[in-house]
């Protein structure tokens, strides 16, 4: 379906019912240059208990792709998040958000913690991260606008800021991965991408603030992720009411690279009882 958040831009939602008579909703927010697509090994199992949205983030995929700047934010992602549930009729629901995914889920809920039951915070940080030059970031934010995105993919891939063993494995050994990633690239819209180098860079640390947030949460993280590992293990032993799972032989995108073991993880994680009836 589409939906249309309050500044017009429409994002494309994919809303899949729970085989269960009733549940609760799990909202799945995607990273920087992702799609809603990243989760669909797991959305049908993840359904099993629970009614689960997925969403391609604005600038993403088939959602808007607003040719300004200005349009692209993490606090307008944190609002889009907000707005997806709004226009879903959802009061409280589920978040689960990855990289940049989770840093506008990081913000939906200091923003609105009353609306967020339980919270994944998947390879993410509390703000900059120590891996990420903030040069480096400004240069690709200047390039892609005056080169193209096809230009900056060749320095991407040269570069792969992110990449891990577990991460080339999966190219090697996943059937349709390598043209996957082509096409979520294919989608970008460069003022997006611009945008949250930028925003990426220079967004303020908010770790001291997550040390407020009482909602049960698990952080998860690959263990080949350097870039993430430490900003996660920041965030769990901060976060009063939260957990951490390190998932071996996995990178940043652990639902590709260790499939059993990062659903293994969440899947647990979102079937505990609610606090007021688990001593915690």
């Amino acid at each position: 379906m589409q939906l249309t958040v309050d500044d017009g831009v429409t994002l494309d939602v994919e809303d899949v019912a729970s085989r269960a008579e009733e549940g609760p909703t799990l909202v799945l927010v995607h990273g920087f240059g992702g799609a809603q697509e990243d989760f669909a090994d797991h959305v049908f199992a993840l359904a099993a208990t629970q009614r689960v949205v997925t969403f391609d983030l604005r600038g993403h995929g088939r959602s808007g792709h607003p040719e300004a700047l200005e349009a692209y934010s993490l606090d307008r992602m944190a609002a889009d998040i907000i707005g997806v549930a709004d226009g879903l009729g959802l009061d409280t629901f589920r978040l689960l958000g990855h990289s940049m995914g989770g840093m506008a889920a990081r913000r939906a809920v200091l923003a609105h913690p009353e609306r967020v039951e339980r919270l994944v915070l998947m390879d993410t940080s509390a703000g900059p991260v120590p891996a990420l030059h903030p040069d480096l970031l400004e240069f690709g934010a200047a390039y892609v606008l005056s080169e193209g995105m096809a230009a900056l993919k060749v320095l991407m891939d040269q570069l792969s800021p992110l990449g891990s063993d577990a991460y080339e494995r999966v190219l090697r050994e996943r059937p349709g991965q390598v043209e996957y990633n082509d096409r979520k690239w294919a989608s970008l819209s460069p003022y997006m991408y611009s945008a949250f180098l930028r925003e990426i860079a220079h967004q303020p640390d908010q770790l001291a603030l997550m040390a407020e947030v009482t909602i049960p949460t698990l952080v998860i993280v690959g263990a080949q992720d350097l870039a993430f590992l430490g900003a996660s293990r920041a965030l769990a032993a901060t976060m009063p009411d939260a957990e951490l799972v390190v998932v071996p032989g996995a990178g940043h995108s652990p639902q590709f690279e260790n499939p059993e073991a990062w659903f293994d993880a969440v899947s647990g994680f979102l079937a505990e009882p609610a606090p007021s009836t688990t001593a915690r």
